[in-house]
């Protein structure tokens, strides 16, 4: 039995397979720094944390010299999207170990809303053949919302029933039908029933900021966490209510700073905060980091290593019922160490996982299995018929209002206002000016604002043809151009943002041909692409490769003018009809302050 060898090589009486000499621990458990200290590690767990393991080391053991450096507890991602990544499971992984991360929750449902179980199925797969510990949340709303638009595929509490029962399945993804659950919806309340009867943890998304009763309910359904808050008052009225807040610092949503503030001015007891990604794009993946890019940034913003690391370990064990096997450096725990030379500007220098050396100096000391997906998953980019510009023309039949300047006649447009580094949307209302019957953006039509662009939404599940088209301002877009994609929150139709019709066309009916992606067409040539034809959500390229293609799609989008952070994960985000305030589905624009389909021009 595992626990007889532990103690055996405690007692010196069998060799370590690894010995740590001379480490710093960090110790999450207690929250002190000891120096001197030794770790043993035997099939793969900790068998003993002292000043002195020389009493496990035989002949074969192998012997790594800390050299004074920290002994950290391998970091935790507690709620992420592999998909946002824009590679499979083995290559986030590839890029991520190497940096400190040596577990992951992962929420699929990105490939839920393509293909449904199997799609999740795949995935589980995929996490079982890691070197590092990734866990499956199953998804829970699917479609996210219901009645609002339409998914590839749908998932059903008897899905969710099934798949609690899975190995590798930890808990259920993220609740994102806020309004069932307050409003006691059958379905949503049978898949948290099915998931607290199997003993397994019930993810959260609470999205506004409205703390009223409607909060309370939600807490009072049985979600556990929430990643969703955006101010300090979010995270503190979370705690409260006994769920845990898990503050997000990603590509593009950065709630870290105002969350923190909890602790920092507040001073909330910071052991029921977690830290977390939700989405990271490949590149920064790539080029920036991952859990440790988290951690450097919460340390930057008042809180202490030692709690900031605690809230990417021991406290995301915890809350997922795994502190008897991850989260901290102590006994019968897997051997992930992380040896670190400063804890306020976190690097790893060499990443133990399940007891074996998978990283130094940010390069792998191992090969990374193999997954072959099959065919079938290619194959799901399906348009009805190519598109032409004609297919993302708004037409105004209303007798137009005067503006309010006198340039002459005008329309009251519902436009989408995106807000940088942030996931929700504002909900504008502007007054446009149409020209020759229609409206067009900024670019070729002189509006009282000067921000505005196109955005529609292709439904590329079922080949129905359908075509929805609004308008949005935040993207800055200055040239004749678009910027189009199949990642698309949450159902992942096709989304297209542009300033012409022409260049919206050939965007969309490039990534049918090259079966999803994203690309950015400039003045009828595409100056960015990045392949996914997993699902239209993914690449089995390695990392850096589709980072490289991924920054061709940056670059892009920054020579049509726009200098938002992350363009394309806020793009990504306008067809999330559970997150405020007005976003596009395949059936219309969508008010989700109260879930309610209004008109583009009114």
């Amino acid at each position: 039995m595992l626990s007889q060898t532990l103690v055996n090589v405690a007692m010196g009486r069998k060799p370590a397979g690894l010995v740590i000499k001379n480490g710093v621990w960090v110790c999450v458990q207690t929250g002190e720094i000891i120096p001197r200290t030794d770790i043993a590690i035997a099939d793969g767990h900790i068998a003993y944390v002292g000043e002195n393991a020389d009493h496990a080391i035989g002949k074969n053991t192998q012997v790594i010299d800390a050299a004074g450096r920290y002994l950290v507890p391998g970091l935790l991602d507690g709620h992420m999207h592999v998909e946002s990544g824009m590679v499979t499971v083995t290559e986030f992984v590839r890029a991520v170990a190497p940096r400190g991360t040596t577990g992951m929750f992962i929420d699929p449902h990105e490939i839920a809303n393509v293909f449904g179980l199997k799609g999740v199925k795949l995935m589980v797969d995929e996490a079982a053949r890691q070197p590092i510990h990734v866990w499956v949340q199953m998804p829970s709303c699917v479609p996210s919302a219901p009645g609002l638009e339409t998914p590839g595929a749908s998932i059903s509490p008897a899905d969710v029933a099934e798949a609690m029962t899975w190995p590798g399945i930890i808990g259920l993804g993220e609740m994102m039908n806020f309004p069932g659950v307050v409003a006691a919806d059958e379905k949503m309340h049978a898949e948290m029933h099915s998931t607290r009867h199997a003993g397994k943890t019930i993810g959260g998304h609470y999205p506004t900021p409205d703390l009223g009763l409607a909060f309370h309910g939600y807490a009072a359904g049985g979600p556990e966490d929430d990643h969703e808050g955006t101010r300090a008052q979010d995270a503190i009225a979370r705690a409260r209510q006994g769920m845990k807040p898990m503050l997000r610092y990603g590509s593009a949503w950065h709630d870290v700073a105002a969350q923190v503030k909890a602790v920092t001015n507040h001073h909330v007891d910071p052991r029921h905060f977690i830290l977390c990604t939700d989405d990271s794009h490949a590149a920064t993946l790539a080029y920036e980091g991952h859990m440790d890019r988290v951690l450097r940034h919460a340390i930057s913003e008042g809180l202490p290593p030692m709690t900031a690391i605690q809230m990417a370990t021991l406290n995301t064990a915890e809350h997922f019922g795994l502190s008897r096997e991850i989260g901290l450096i102590a006994p019968g725990r897997w051997g992930d160490v992380l040896l670190v030379r400063d804890l306020k500007d976190f690097h790893a220098d060499l990443v133990i996982a399940k007891g074996r050396l998978i990283a130094q100096d940010g390069q792998w000391k191992q090969e990374l299995p193999a997954y072959p997906y099959p065919d079938w998953v290619r194959h799901s980019v399906k348009l009805k018929r190519a598109l032409t510009a004609d297919d993302f023309k708004i037409k105004v039949s209303l007798t137009p209002n005067p503006s309010p300047d006198g340039r002459g006649a005008g329309v009251r447009a519902n436009v989408i206002g995106v807000i940088e580094n942030q996931a929700p949307t504002r909900h504008l209302r502007l007054e446009l000016t149409p020209e020759n019957g229609e409206i067009r953006s900024s670019l070729f039509t002189r509006h009282a604002s000067p921000d505005i662009a196109k955005v529609a939404l292709v439904e590329r599940h079922h080949a129905t043809g359908g075509v929805q088209v609004a308008l949005v301002s935040g993207f800055g877009l200055k040239a004749r151009c678009a910027i189009a994609t199949t990642v698309a929150h949450d159902s992942h139709h096709m989304i297209i943002v542009g300033t012409d019709e022409d260049c919206m066309a050939q965007a969309a009916n490039r990534l049918a041909e090259t079966g999803g992606g994203q690309v950015v067409v400039k003045d009828g040539e595409i100056i960015g692409e990045v392949g996914l034809p997993i699902a239209g959500l993914m690449s089995d390229e390695h990392v850096e490769t589709v980072a490289r293609q991924a920054e061709t799609v940056l670059a892009g989008v920054a020579a049509c003018g726009s200098k938002l952070n992350s363009p394309n994960m806020q793009m990504a985000l306008l067809g999330l009809v559970v997150i405020p305030e007005l976003r596009i589905s395949d059936k219309g624009l969508v008010d989700v302050t109260k879930f309610e389909f209004v008109p583009v021009i009114e």
